[in-house]
């Protein structure tokens, strides 16, 4: 299981602790970038990121207001284009749902790429990338193909959305964690903490801003618990994945056309922001520390 810090990005820039699964403390290996640039945030990503949780990955999310016309050759073409830039894509399969994935081999604790075709949408990711640069490049390559081989037009085109993903092992409560964890200074702990209150069973925040004027470049927050209330009543609790997701899109329509690539490095660039300065600090190490110091 991999390391967590137990500091702030803001007091852990000089010398980091990082707090094991074993709640023991050794100093950070890797060394925190400070300084502004490409080379700072792509180093944040793989430095911070990383080591924060028990798996982090990005993800982009092309949403279209018409369905993909996803013939074979089509399919074919354009995930052969993927194969040949990125050869490890070689693992192509279809869903139950008839969902279209092209995929590197799935190693344990190892980056990997993946790509998907659904009805109306374009996502894409990576497991464990070990910088912004990486994810950024992979991205702005895809972004490129699509819309040649997919037949994209800006009038199709709803949103384009990057995610940032934290999963953190849990075996007990999701709900109470993040509710002791987030909520015990809170207005709420009256409701969720308090004497009538035997049990959390539904805290999972969820919160959005509007980035500029307009409202078209949103961001979000999410807290995501797997905590069912069989588990709850039983006290018979899986070791499950606690996400924090960290969201960033631009919707299209308001203004010129604007490329696709272009768009998603400035999405980049808002997230590796908000992830770092307040989703990291604010919701991502508190309940890293919390779960580290739980039996």
């Amino acid at each position: 299981m991999p390391d967590r810090l137990a500091q702030t990005p803001g007091g852990a820039s000089s010398s980091p602790l990082v707090l094991n699964s074993f709640g023991q403390l050794r100093i950070m290996e890797v060394a925190i970038a400070v300084e502004a640039g490409s080379h700072g945030r792509a180093l944040f990503m793989k430095s911070q990121f990383g080591v924060l949780c028990d798996e982090f990955y990005a993800s982009t999310r092309l949403h279209l207001k018409l369905e993909l016309t996803l013939g074979r050759e089509t399919v074919l073409h354009f995930f052969d284009r993927v194969r040949r830039e990125y050869p490890g894509m070689r693992k192509l399969r279809r869903r139950d749902d008839g969902t279209l994935v092209l995929e590197e081999d799935d190693r344990d604790g190892e980056s990997h790429r993946w790509l998907r075709l659904e009805p109306a949408c374009l996502r894409f990711g990576q497991y464990s990338p070990p910088d912004s640069a990486t994810y950024r490049r992979y991205a702005q390559f895809v972004l490129e193909q699509a819309p040649c081989h997919l037949t994209l037009n800006e009038l199709d085109i709803d949103h384009l959305e990057v995610v940032y993903a934290f999963d953190l092992e849990y075996r007990g409560n999701h709900d109470q964690l993040v509710a002791e964890t987030l909520y015990a200074d809170h207005p709420l702990s009256a409701f969720l903490l308090g004497e009538d209150a035997m049990h959390s069973i539904e805290c999972q925040p969820y919160l959005g801003v509007a980035l500029t004027p307009a409202c078209d470049v949103q961001a979000y927050i999410e807290v995501k618990s797997r905590t069912s209330t069989f588990e709850v009543r039983t006290g018979d609790y899986d070791t499950q994945i606690l996400s924090v997701f960290s969201m960033v899109r631009k919707y299209w329509g308001f203004g010129e056309a604007a490329d696709l690539a272009v768009v998603h490095n400035d999405l980049c660039r808002r997230a590796d922001e908000i992830a770092g300065e307040k989703v990291v600090p604010i919701l991502v190490n508190p309940l890293a520390q919390a779960i580290a110091s739980r039996p």
